[in-house]
């Protein structure tokens, strides 16, 4: 089983759903780069749950243990290890589902795969992994700053609900001001009632998450199958709950022609001595042209399924092949792109650093 991501800047996640704790390992991130605990524990604060009704209501502080590569408040260059205590586990909840497998869930596929699974949450499968993933890319944002590059995400829709603005439209700093990250406060409060109604129905729904990266400079992204939609891509869709990617114009470029969609280039005046720099009047390639960021804006898609577990009952097969009817219990989210926002940012974080530092090892 694959848990490792990455070329130069490599994660490594470990961990269950309902074992003693969730972490990862860091190998690659360079030395002297300063560990803003603070910040990470707030990116991890951004994801925990019971963050309001509309979240699963499972309490996890999601406090981070630092074991190794760091000293005296600096990043060594030896690998990081992370460490996210669970606290808050029921097993008993999943105690009927030993033998049932959960309509859409990993639970046949792992019993096929490996011959057992862990049914208690989900064990590998479970949402409750991508903790590590935010602690791992709050570390990547860290050195990603230093290169005055910045990742923001925000739900844009909540089942039919769109936000139908394009985010050159929107204060995305907003977003952190509602408990549905959206960043038009009229569009979040009816998306958020909109997810309460379907909790109390004892169901789920699907939603989007969009993604801007500015200040990424020209060059970030390798030609041919690494290319850097194609990682990012890949990043999102490791994401549990993924089912779609698009980045710049999309499947919404199908219906252009090519002389409407082309990004003509032009040069940008520089200030003072400062030579001009090369830029693109439109932006329909979402900032990577020919797998390679050409110093524009980023910016992609994430689209997310209903959440698999529904408090409702569902006919189903046990490991014997005979069916069963299967009961929702235990906590879940009705709609999971609130708490996806900070995950897809960290995943954005972590390709974007490994790109940033295998350009720099091309260029030695």
């Amino acid at each position: 089983m694959s848990s490792t991501y990455g070329t130069i800047f490599k994660i490594s996640t470990f961990g269950e759903s309902h074992g003693p704790g969730i972490g990862v390992i860091i190998d690659g991130c360079p030395a002297g780069l300063p560990f803003d605990t603070d910040f990470i524990q707030q990116e991890l604060a951004r994801r925990k749950p019971g963050q309001s009704r509309i979240t699963t209501q499972r309490r996890e502080a999601d406090e981070f243990e630092v074991l190794s590569g760091v000293f005296e408040g600096q990043t060594q260059g030896t690998p990081i290890a992370l460490l996210i205590r669970n606290t808050d586990q029921r097993s008993k909840d999943y105690g009927h589902i030993a033998q049932q497998f959960r309509p859409s869930h990993a639970d046949y596929t792992y019993q096929a795969k490996y011959g057992s699974r862990d049914y208690r949450g989900g064990g590998r499968s479970s949402a409750r992994e991508t903790a590590a993933r935010v602690a791992a890319g709050a570390v990547a944002k860290l050195l990603l700053a230093q290169q005055g590059v910045q990742i923001r995400a925000y739900v844009s829709q909540v089942g039919t609900l769109k936000l139908g603005k394009a985010y050159t439209e929107l204060d995305l700093g907003l977003a952190e001001d509602n408990a549905v990250r959206c960043p038009d406060p009229e569009t979040a409060e009816r998306m958020f009632q909109h997810i309460d109604d379907i909790r109390k129905r004892g169901d789920s729904i699907g939603g989007i998450v969009d993604c801007v990266v500015s200040g990424a400079p020209v060059g970030w992204g390798e030609p041919v199958f690494d290319k850097l939609h194609a990682e990012l891509g890949k990043a999102m869709l490791s994401i549990n709950a993924v089912k779609g990617f698009e980045y710049g114009s999309g499947f919404a470029g199908v219906e252009q022609l090519g002389s409407e969609h082309n990004d003509e280039f032009y040069i940008e005046a520089g200030a003072g001595s400062e030579p001009g720099r090369v830029r693109t009047r439109t932006n329909q390639s979402g900032g990577i042209q020919g797998g390679i960021s050409n110093g524009e804006d980023i910016y992609f898609r994430t689209a997310f399924k209903p959440v698999a577990t529904i408090m409702q009952d569902q006919d189903s097969v046990d490991v014997n092949g005979d069916p069963v009817t299967v009961s929702g219990k235990g906590r879940h989210d009705p709609c999971v792109v609130p708490r996806a926002v900070p995950i897809v940012e960290a995943m954005a974080a972590l390709v974007l650093a490994d790109m940033y530092l295998r350009n720099k090892l091309a260029r030695v």
